[in-house]
């Protein structure tokens, strides 16, 4: 345990250039407090002792304003800077050397039962108000831009930015947004729309052109008739 916390601390002196004195850090970090207090709920609620466990978690998002599940599984050296209103949940699996930002959600997308909210890999970075949002892997290494919403899963190295999210960057490299967009329902339903529309209107150019053409041999008998008439 006091490994854990010496290994904690120094995360702390490592990732924020503001923090000076040990005692300030020890004594004044909610990130800090809050990882410590999971620690602790954490280890209660794999002796099954879910109410103490989520009393816990609550009282220790009463003082902090971050909220972690006392079932999520957390790595080595998580740093959680600012963290206020920060909420990771019940299945969440974060690796190890991730920083997340102030106003990040690790959720679900629902009410299923199971496996629903993210797996973090390590070394992740995570800006603030960044939502991660179902189930799925976010690789090492990765950055996900502050205020993106990811839906999708997330391969290695990558750097994810947008609502929705899409990569930017995959390996130090730029990429084509466009071909690495994660879904989108409201533009999928544009598409389709736009793709039955187009599908109208040739319909109606046809029937257009098919109507022309039997006014045009309707004119034509006519006519024709109407000349030999004349001729008798």
């Amino acid at each position: 345990m006091l490994k854990h916390i010496k290994s904690d601390v120094r995360t702390v002196f490592e990732n924020d250039p503001a923090a000076r004195k040990l005692f300030e850090v020890i004594f004044t970090y909610s990130g800090l407090h809050a990882i410590w207090a999971h620690r602790l709920a954490h280890a209660l609620y794999k002796h099954r002792w879910f109410t103490l466990a989520r009393i816990v978690s609550q009282f220790s998002r009463f003082m902090t304003g971050i909220e972690i599940h006392p079932g999520a599984k957390i790595g080595c050296r998580l740093f959680i800077d600012h963290g206020m209103g920060v909420v990771i949940g019940e299945t969440c699996e974060i690796g190890d050397d991730v920083v997340i930002y102030q106003g990040v959600t690790l959720g679900g997308t629902g009410k299923e039962k199971g496996k629903r909210h993210p797996t973090i890999g390590n070394n992740v970075v995570i800006g603030s108000g960044a939502k991660v949002l179902g189930s799925f892997t976010v690789g090492d290494q990765c950055d996900i831009g502050a205020n993106s919403v990811v839906l999708k899963e997330v391969p290695p190295n990558s750097t994810v930015v947008g609502i929705p999210g899409a990569i930017v960057k995959q390996h130090g490299r730029r990429v084509d947004r466009l071909s690495h967009q994660l879904p989108n329902p409201v533009v999928d339903s544009i598409r389709i729309l736009q793709l039955e529309l187009a599908q109208i209107r040739s319909e109606l150019e046809q029937a257009k052109k098919e109507n022309a053409r039997l006014n045009q041999d309707e004119q034509n008998f006519s006519l024709t008739k109407s000349n030999g008439n004349d001729i008798r």
